[in-house]
């Protein structure tokens, strides 16, 4: 999925998380009639995914550099990709999609305010890790059409149980498809003794749960 992809200075590449969406992403029927939407696209990679399978996608990305990243991405396999900058909601109004695709921040941060520039707007969320992915809950029953679906992975530590809660009393159908485990990088373990502090995460843990939550508006 990620080889041949171009990746700008500060673009967040695609790693286990992209790949484990992308492979539920396979076991969704796509086809020329769905309109799809990428949240937080990065390269592209998933969005590209994507519309190879004959999607119309727009994709859209807080960060300039991904933006151009994923646009030349699109442009070197050819492939019709929509890209804009901007806050997701803000740049959908009035749209809405049979599919949203998310791999959001959901890394629990000392920091409570999300970061305003640089790499780490890939994956700060917060204290909790929540900021973004709450958001992307609330947003979901107006920018999904009857029918449509949300796939979204985020990290357990950030409480999978919590954004399926969310989104059923939104009135979506939503439940944990897949689980993954996979080791810390490099921001996880540069956090151990904060998140430790925080109950985040056990004494000399190694490793985190990735869930994928699918959800479907009634």
């Amino acid at each position: 999925m990620s080889a041949g992809l171009l990746a700008l200075p500060g673009v967040y590449r695609p790693q286990a998380d992209t790949r484990f969406l992308a492979e539920a992403l396979l076991r969704e029927d796509l086809g020329p009639g769905t309109d799809a939407l990428e949240i937080g696209t990065g390269t592209g990679a998933l969005a590209l995914h994507a519309a190879g399978r004959g999607a119309r996608v727009t994709a859209v990305d807080v960060s300039w550099p991904a933006v151009v990243t994923a646009r030349l991405n699109a442009l070197r396999r050819r492939l019709p990709l929509r890209v804009l900058h901007g806050d997701f909601a803000a740049r959908t109004v009035g749209r809405r999609f049979d599919l949203i695709l998310a791999n959001p921040p959901y890394v629990p941060s000392p920091r409570a305010r999300l970061p305003a520039h640089g790499p780490e707007r890939a994956w700060d969320a917060g204290l909790d890790g929540r900021t973004v992915i709450d958001r992307i809950c609330s947003s979901a029953p107006a920018l999904l059409r009857p029918g449509g679906v949300l796939l979204m992975v985020h990290s357990h530590m950030c409480g999978a149980q919590a954004t399926v809660q969310r989104l059923a009393r939104l009135g979506l159908a939503a439940q944990v498809t897949a689980r993954a485990c996979v080791a810390w990088g490099p921001v996880l373990r540069s956090r151990r003794a904060w998140l430790e502090r925080q109950g985040l995460a056990a004494e000399a843990e190694e490793s985190e749960e990735l869930v994928i939550i699918r959800a479907q508006y009634l």
